[in-house]
């Protein structure tokens, strides 16, 4: 018998007690963003120290200038990797709490559809559903062997819905103590109810706000209309000249070190069945607008974009008023991926504005943060055995795929840490994050414990 199959059937039999163990965490009103419930955030910090040290962590409540981090630390084998797990037990408001079908901290078992149960309650999905499949995992294998397969450091964030305010200066303060060989983050989500993913992208970011200033009021735009230069005009012909007909970003050094996806990588994308009409057509579109000839998982996932978030000048309200307008503002974001540098690409853009500005006008910037990309590497060892076990446990083979967005904490181990993430988790998109009668699949709960033991199983052969 393999090591693994008797941590399994342990899970199984766990299931009910890891229930309740969840449904105690979900019980606790641990909304960071609101002041009123700071107790309640130590409660839960509290709680999940307790039952690291029932596992046998040397785990503790680190304070910080706002909510603590819950850290521990679990020795393994000589010679085998060192893992840091990565959750946060701090929930979303539950307002419009009229919206809710029950009280959203008395967590409950509800059948949905036939055959197909839920968790329900604040924070089942987001993140204290995820974050328990890994310590139930853990505590299997104690159970079953005494010890863990490899080295585990976990670090629970209590501020992580409210902007993680505390987290780089915390990371940075204890970088020593918390570097590992790579890190573990489950606040992600599968394809879907039967399909395991992992996440090996996120695309950064840069936000830019540009405003150009022409002349030194609003003028009447029959007096002035021709003569005077209309920074509306201005802004919108520069703003259109970042585009060309192909879709692609014409800033000078844009595609710097944007790299190419392997075809096996965009091959299996492929066998999605993601279409333009699937993806734009729930929010009423059907053509994409990026670059052609690039699916839209590509687009989204592993290639740059050019957005225009905002525009604002002139007189915008109801009516009608013949004024050409002093200045006009637009808010600008760059989707960057692979090795793009936030720095060179806001200041490409920086430099591609001023020289479109007519000589008797100006300009004025206004950052609004910047971060690279997460890229981690197709062939990384940890990501083909992270798959492999995941694929193992699902009905389905494990994707490696991307992130349109951004999950500010795996930039953060890489700047601090020096480590690479693997994103595993067993979300769904209809789960209600951050809504009303949020929910997490018995399914995922229950196979999420069994993946994340097949994980530490196989990144440990």
């Amino acid at each position: 018998m393999s090591r693994i199959s008797p941590v399994l059937d342990r899970l199984d039999q766990n299931l009910d007690q890891s229930l309740e163990r969840l449904f105690g965490l979900l019980g606790i009103k641990s909304i960071s963003t609101d002041p009123a419930f700071a107790t309640d955030c130590r409660t839960a910090a509290d709680w999940l120290v307790g039952e690291l040290r029932l596992i046998g962590f040397d785990a503790s409540v680190r304070d910080t200038p706002g909510h603590p981090m819950v850290v521990a630390h679990h020795e393994g084998p000589a010679g085998a990797p060192h893992v840091l797990f990565y959750g946060h037990y701090d929930v979303q408001p539950v307002d419009p709490i009229e919206l809710w079908e029950s009280d959203p901290f008395a967590p409950s078992i509800k059948e949905i559809e036939p055959g197909r149960r839920v968790i329900t309650g604040r924070g089942s999905a987001d993140d204290k559903g995820q974050l328990m499949t890994f310590v139930e995992a853990c505590r299997a294998w104690k159970q079953v062997h005494g010890n863990l397969p490899c080295r585990v450091t976990i670090l629970f964030e209590g501020e992580e819905e409210s902007g993680s305010p505390s987290l780089k200066p915390f990371l940075e303060a204890n970088a020593a103590e918390l570097k590992a060989d790579f890190a573990l983050v489950c606040d992600t989500s599968m394809w879907d109810r039967e399909t395991p993913s992992i996440c090996v992208s996120l695309r950064g970011m840069v936000g830019e706000e540009v405003t150009v200033k022409a002349a030194s009021r609003d003028l009447h735009s029959g007096l002035y209309g021709g003569p005077a230069a209309n920074p509306i005009r201005i802004l919108a012909r520069i703003l259109a000249d970042i585009h060309d007909q192909n879709g692609r970003v014409t800033i000078p050094g844009f595609y710097d070190g944007v790299e190419e996806t392997p075809s096996q990588v965009l091959k299996s994308w492929e066998g999605l069945g993601e279409t333009a009409e699937t993806f734009l057509g729930p929010v009423g579109l059907s053509i994409p607008a990026g670059e052609k000839g690039r699916s839209v998982l590509e687009l989204t996932w592993a290639r740059p974009a050019a957005e225009f978030n905002g525009i604002i000048g002139g007189y915008t309200g109801k009516g009608f008023k013949t004024v050409i307008a002093a200045e006009a503002s637009a808010k600008v974001s760059f989707r960057l991926v692979h090795k793009q540098d936030p720095k060179k690409i806001r200041a490409a853009f920086q430099a591609f504005v001023r020289e479109r500005i007519p000589g008797d006008c100006s300009v004025e910037f206004h950052p609004h943060g910047g971060s690279p990309a997460i890229q981690l590497s197709y062939d990384s060892p940890f990501l083909a055995k992270a798959k492999d076990a995941l694929s193992d446990e699902w009905e389905k083979q494990a994707l490696s795929i991307g992130g349109g967005g951004s999950i500010p904490v795996v930039g953060d181990f890489q700047t601090y840490l020096g480590m690479e993430s693997l994103l595993v988790g067993f979300g769904l998109d209809d789960d209600r994050i951050h809504s009303p009668n949020e929910k997490y699949e018995l399914t995922s709960f229950h196979k999420g414990q069994r993946s994340w033991a097949r994980i530490l199983d196989a990144l440990t052969r």
